[in-house]
């Protein structure tokens, strides 16, 4: 672990890593314009066996805390960066999604016009690209406990985590390896005071584990820990996101065909 120094800061960006070569640098770049004195950059590494280490050693000019080990997911990643962070915000972003130019300057704006003790969560919109950055989709909404209740409805890459409300309710549960950050922030249910920009933050990369079936099954057990759903409310709501889940997948694929049909599937 290399710390450089363990002054306050505002922001805390917190990247989990694991053979993120192909990927990282331009994350990092992304970041690299927008890094200030009060904004820490947190690179969390699980001993990759690619040149990720390579690539985050050429950048420690812009890396404050570098934890380089084995670990157990990108929960237990992200809680090793909770755990050596000072920031009053907390923000997660994978290696493979870029950090908008002017995230962490609106962040600043917004957050100093806003009774920050009264806020849990901050959240906005985040931009589902593909490969070579084409934007299939928005993605984010308002958080409400009606909504989330049934899925992850806000857009959690490069939102905002206060500080106490990890000081509260605790870090990721790795019993999830998915939906941990949706567990996370269902824990106080609608006692969780949010804020939502109509702001793209965040272009995120499609794919990953977190678009598949094993990431429905484990929601909708988060999602029944949290409400009295009776049976039939749980299969209703596992059949819901089935088929949202197959209907998502179809519109992806016909978006790759036809290349213009952002207007259309949107």
């Amino acid at each position: 672990m290399n710390i450089k120094r363990r002054k306050m800061k505002q922001f805390s960006i917190i990247i989990a890593t694991y053979n993120a070569a192909e990927t990282l640098n331009a994350c990092l770049n992304s970041i690299r314009s927008q890094k200030a004195e009060e904004v820490e950059l947190i690179v969390v590494d699980g001993n990759s066996a690619d040149a990720t280490h390579e690539i985050v050693q050429e950048n420690m000019d812009i890396i404050d805390i570098y934890i380089h080990e084995k670990d157990k997911g990108i929960y237990d990643a992200w809680n090793k960066g909770v755990k050596a962070s000072c920031g009053e915000w907390i923000l997660f972003i994978g290696a493979d999604d870029i950090l908008c130019p002017d995230t962490i300057s609106f962040y600043k704006d917004a957050l100093a016009k806003t009774d920050c003790t009264k806020i849990d969560y901050v959240s906005a919109w985040v931009n589902y690209v593909d490969s070579s950055g084409r934007v299939f989709c928005r993605l984010g909404s308002a958080w409400n406990w009606k909504d989330f209740s049934k899925a992850m409805n806000v857009a959690h890459v490069a939102s905002l985590h206060n500080r106490q409300l990890f000081d509260e309710t605790g870090l990721f549960n790795l019993e999830y390896k998915i939906c941990a950050d949706y567990e996370f922030l269902a824990r106080k249910e609608n006692r969780l005071k949010t804020l939502f920009f109509e702001k793209v933050v965040a272009h995120m990369r499609m794919g990953g584990i977190s678009l598949s079936g094993k990431a429905i099954k484990e929601t909708c057990k988060i999602a029944n820990v949290h409400t009295k759903r009776s049976l039939f409310g749980r299969i209703a709501l596992a059949s819901e996101k089935y088929m949202y889940y197959y209907l998502f997948l179809i519109k992806i694929r016909i978006w790759r065909v036809f290349k213009h049909a952002y207007i259309f599937l949107v």
